[in-house]
């Protein structure tokens, strides 16, 4: 005799609602949001103020969150950097390329990064920077969108196309730029011919005088897991330059990485 299926609709005796409203109170901190009252809290987070002087106090009370003596805003406090730098600890990734892409930056003397999937985003996990200028500060932990970005679009090409179709559709394909391509297509295009040439470029689709060159990762089961990508201002580079110059050594970055984290099993 089996246990009847549970309807679809039956809520998940498991998932523990007040972790999720703590969490998106600490979420709903920004560069725009640096400091917020109870109210403040409530509207960003979406839950109503009662819920958020609860959870405010929580994480206040752990440390995550202080209140000006004078406004009695809040602000988060650097405790909150312990859960993402736990994250960079434990991956081994991060581990297998800062090595290769110590010296990717010193043979091409450009800024290197390694950036991982999330949702249809990537986040930056790695980074040499190079000692001439580059004209966008990407800090560890930043976030850019995978369908109009070098290293999201190296991520994707190596992804099944139905797959990459899929997230491309669902993303916010927002013009950040007069060179933004934002056709589901078009993109797709993009993804094709990187998939061919073993890596994806970007030139200023995201921020202008921007211009990247990125290839994935790839594990043993070929799976991407992520993209290193080399950032080649427009002030010094052409796009065929770049390609020409900044790709063969880009590819064999890539490849380095992949046989290293293969070798780990």
């Amino acid at each position: 005799m089996t246990d009847a299926a549970e309807p679809a609709d039956a809520p998940d005796l498991l998932f523990n609602q007040s972790l999720e409203k703590g969490l998106a109170v600490l979420g709903a901190f920004n560069a725009q949001r640096r400091t917020m009252t109870i109210a403040d809290v409530a509207a960003a987070a979406g839950i109503n103020k009662s819920s958020a002087q609860r959870m405010v106090y929580t994480l206040e009370q752990l440390g995550y969150l202080r209140k000006h003596p004078q406004t009695r805003r809040y602000q988060l406090t650097p405790a909150v950097m312990k859960i993402g730098f736990n994250y960079l600890a434990a991956d081994t990734l991060i581990d297998v390329a800062n090595p290769f892409l110590a010296e990717l930056t010193k043979m091409t003397t450009e800024t290197s990064c390694l950036t991982e999937p999330d949702q249809d985003e990537m986040v930056y996990v790695a980074r040499f920077v190079s000692a001439h200028f580059v004209p966008v500060h990407m800090p560890i932990g930043a976030r850019i969108p995978m369908y109009c970005t070098a290293s999201g679009r190296a991520y994707l090409s190596a992804l099944p196309m139905p797959e990459a179709q899929a997230i491309v559709e669902s993303s916010q394909r927002v013009a950040h730029t007069m060179h933004t391509r934002t056709d589901v297509a078009d993109i797709m295009e993009t993804l094709r011919q990187a998939r061919q040439r073993g890596y994806a470029t970007n030139c200023e689709e995201l921020f202008l005088g921007d211009m990247t060159i990125a290839a994935p990762v790839v594990s043993s089961n070929g799976r991407p897991l992520g993209a290193i990508h080399l950032v080649a201002p427009t002030g010094r580079w052409t796009a065929e330059e770049m390609e020409a110059k900044l790709g063969p050594a880009l590819l064999q970055c890539a490849r380095a990485i992949s046989t290293s984290v293969r070798a780990l099993g």
